[in-house]
């Protein structure tokens, strides 16, 4: 009944913020005499404001149309290169540039947001970069007949796309880099690969926030995944997708679940940018409004994950510490990080990330005991949050140069 109830909901807001929307528009109308009143204005902005916070936001395009390497502009291409049931590899290649480039896959969270929301970390590495980033599926569009998907499943994707990358010009091997919750599989991928030695095995991983050992600095995510038993979460979060939705009957941890958590760890601070918009509307600042407009555009834009996934990941990651513990398996086989012995590892947190604590990402590289200390490195992005470390100033001025820097160190 959880996922029925708000369908309803979201139809009936919907409905509300259309009207909310119309009305916003006649009051501003310069044919309306109000808009001429104090009142009017503020009337219009108020309900712009609330259009725009209740709103549905289904998935959004990359948008990546052009880029500016050195002061020259090249045109993207974009591309699904690979398909499959719950995600797709795509690709991102300027127009007119060499293909020799280094290829560098970005593996998107698979966490509640689609991977638009690493726009800003593609469009950053283009300058450097052939960028592939897996783009991963909204479960409730997954029909039953394509069966499960897990923790190995993700990791099984991993291998595929690394391999796919590496045939596209073989033997220059891919670099890989994972964002938040994938440096966790990825980080096993990893492993795996070099322990079978892969063709395809990356040069470089690159880890950003990402949940490696939950026992250092735990966080408000950490500690509410310790506290309670996983048939907790089996019981409580996890929902069935209705039958308007390709995946009907699917078990899925819902999205708007996830977004609902995660505005109520911040919710002050949410309430304060909506009024922040609201202020710069109605001081005619446009362009400092619509750019908080676009960032909740892409934050409440969310998709269903896997019940099989979310959980395994609550039980490993978060409560068994399986990979700290060396204790995690991909179908069955110990994934043995002493293995990684042909990969670079860099690890990036953010000083004021309150998802990922400090100390979390960097315990990789204690881990990877069997890799040279000149293959590894480590990197505290100050005064940057989790949303920094990837997007914004912050990661174009300041992370992104470390990142080219390692691998160019390790090409």
């Amino acid at each position: 009944m959880l996922y029925q109830a708000y369908e309803l909901q979201r139809s009936w807001m919907n409905s509300v913020s259309s009207v909310a929307s119309i009305t916003s528009e006649l009051l501003a109308n310069p044919a309306n005499p109000l808009s001429y009143l104090g009142i009017g204005p503020i009337a219009a902005n108020a309900l712009d404001v609330f259009a725009h916070a209740t709103a549905y936001y289904s998935k959004p395009a990359f948008g990546i149309t052009k880029v500016d390497v050195d002061g020259k502009i090249y045109p993207v291409i974009e591309a699904t290169v690979m398909n499959r049931p719950f995600g797709d590899l795509k690709r991102f290649r300027l127009d007119g540039v060499d293909d020799d480039r280094p290829k560098l896959l970005i593996v998107a969270p698979m966490s509640g947001h689609f991977a638009t929301l690493l726009r800003g970390t593609v469009r950053r590495m283009l300058q450097k970069y052939e960028v592939y980033i897996t783009d991963w599926a909204d479960a409730k569009t997954v029909p039953l007949h394509e069966g499960n998907f897990d923790l190995d499943d993700y990791i099984d994707y991993l291998i595929e796309f690394l391999e796919y990358i590496e045939q596209v010009k073989p033997g220059q091997r891919p670099h890989m880099l994972a964002v938040c919750q994938p440096s966790v599989p990825a980080f096993a991928t990893t492993a795996l690969m070099n322990q079978h030695k892969s063709p395809a095995t990356p040069l470089t991983l690159t880890m950003m926030g990402g949940p490696i050992d939950t026992r250092e600095s735990p966080t408000t995510v950490n500690n509410h995944a310790m506290n309670r038993p996983i048939e907790w979460f089996r019981q409580s979060v996890i929902a069935t997708v209705p039958i308007n939705y390709r995946g009907a009957g699917r078990r899925v941890y819902p999205g708007f679940m996830q977004l609902s958590a995660f505005m109520s760890m911040n919710l002050q601070s949410h309430m304060m940018s909506h009024y922040e918009m609201f202020k710069h509307l109605t001081a005619g600042d446009e362009e400092s409004a619509q750019a908080t407009k676009d960032f909740y555009d892409e934050y409440r834009a969310v998709c269903d994950m896997t019940a099989e996934f979310y959980l395994q990941t609550v039980e490993e990651v978060f409560q068994k510490h399986s990979i700290p513990n060396g204790e995690f398996r991909h179908k069955g086989e110990i994934v043995d990080l002493t293995q990684i012995t042909d990969t670079a590892l860099l690890a990036i947190e953010g000083e004021r990330d309150d998802i990922s604590g400090l100390g979390q990402t960097k315990a990789a590289l204690k881990l990877a005991s069997g890799l040279a200390e000149d293959k590894k490195r480590y990197y505290m992005a100050e005064g940057a949050g989790h949303y920094g470390i990837f997007n914004g100033s912050k990661w174009r001025n300041n992370v992104a140069p470390v990142v080219e820097e390692f691998i160019a160190a390790h090409i």
